[in-house]
């Protein structure tokens, strides 16, 4: 006797089932890889930008620094004598601004 073999018949619905899932088997690997790499170059940038930022608070705190010097009184009076300028306190005024006035010109 003869040993026939019985090919099981399969639906369309069957074949789209295994079809699908061996193509998503093959191509996770890929994206997953992908997504790693992408990944990691966005974070590579970040850390770049992360870099530009400190230097930039660290230049920006040194120039704070700078003017803060730059505009003492000790140096604003150096540069007046070189200048040829005196500090005369009488000629200093203060301003101030009396509310009870403003309110009464604002009637």
């Amino acid at each position: 006797m003869r040993k026939v073999k019985k090919r099981l018949k399969m639906s369309k619905f069957e074949r789209l089932v295994y079809i699908f899932t061996l193509v998503m088997v093959l191509i996770t690997p890929f994206a997953l890889v992908f997504s790693q790499a992408t990944l990691s170059e966005i974070n590579f940038e970040v850390e770049k930008v992360k870099k530009q930022i400190t230097t930039q608070e660290k230049k920006n705190t040194s120039l704070t620094m700078k003017i803060n010097e730059l505009a003492s009184l000790e140096k604003i009076q150096e540069v007046a004598k070189e200048q040829g300028l005196s500090y005369n306190n009488n000629n200093i005024r203060t301003v101030t601004e009396d509310t009870s006035s403003v309110e009464d010109s604002a009637e």
